[in-house]
C-alpha cells in the first residue's frame, strides 16, 4: 500500500513539474517567434504587423481574475503613455476571443487581447503550463524592439507595476 502511495505522489510531482516546466523562455538579442491569434474582436493579429514598433507580449494565465485584472487595467491606463513611447500592447492566454471580449468589455480594455486557444504561441514563448486536461499560460512578458529582436524578458511580474516598468525600459532603450 505505502508503495502504491508512493507511485501516486510521484505521478502527481511529475505532472504538476511538467506543467510548470514549459520549455526554456526565448532571451534577449533572439528573434521573437512570429504568430498570428485571434483577438476578443474576432480580428487576426500577427507579430510581424508591428514591425518598427515596440511590442509588449505579455502572457497571463486567465481572464478576469485577480491578478491579471491588475495587469490589464495598468496596461489600459497606461496606454497613452506606451503608445507615445511607440509601443504596442498584445494580451496573450489560452482563452477563447469570447472570454477575451467579456473580460476587455468588463474591464474597457484598448488593446488586444489575442487567444491562444491551442496553447501553441505560449508554448512557442516557453509560457504554455500543460497539464494535458488544462492548459494556461504562465504571467510572463517580452519587450521586443522595433526589429522584431527580443529585447527584455520579464519572468517574474508585478501586475500593478508592469506597465510602468516596461515603460521605463523602453525609455532607457530609446536614449541609448
Amino acid at each position: 500500500m505505502k508503495f502504491l502511495l508512493l507511485l501516486v505522489l510521484l505521478a502527481v510531482a511529475w505532472a504538476i513539474w511538467r506543467g510548470w516546466n514549459s520549455g526554456p523562455l526565448p532571451q534577449p538579442g533572439s528573434e521573437a517567434p512570429d504568430f498570428r491569434l485571434p483577438d476578443q474582436s474576432g480580428n487576426f493579429h500577427r507579430l510581424s504587423d508591428y514591425t518598427g514598433k515596440w511590442r509588449i507580449v505579455y502572457f497571463y494565465p486567465k481572464d478576469d481574475t485577480p491578478g491579471c485584472t491588475k495587469e490589464a487595467c495598468a496596461f489600459r491606463d497606461g496606454l497613452a503613455r506606451l503608445q507615445a513611447a511607440d509601443a504596442v500592447v498584445l494580451g496573450i492566454s489560452v482563452d477563447s476571443a469570447e472570454s477575451h471580449r467579456r473580460f476587455a468589455e468588463k474591464h474597457a480594455l484598448n488593446f488586444p487581447l489575442l487567444a491562444d486557444a491551442d496553447g501553441t504561441v505560449s508554448r512557442q514563448y516557453g509560457a504554455l503550463m500543460d497539464w494535458q486536461v488544462f492548459k494556461m499560460a504562465k504571467r510572463v512578458s517580452f519587450l521586443i524592439g522595433p526589429d522584431g529582436k527580443i529585447r527584455h524578458v520579464y519572468p517574474q511580474v508585478d501586475p500593478e507595476n508592469h506597465a510602468v516598468e516596461i515603460l521605463e525600459k523602453i525609455k532607457s532603450f530609446n536614449s541609448k
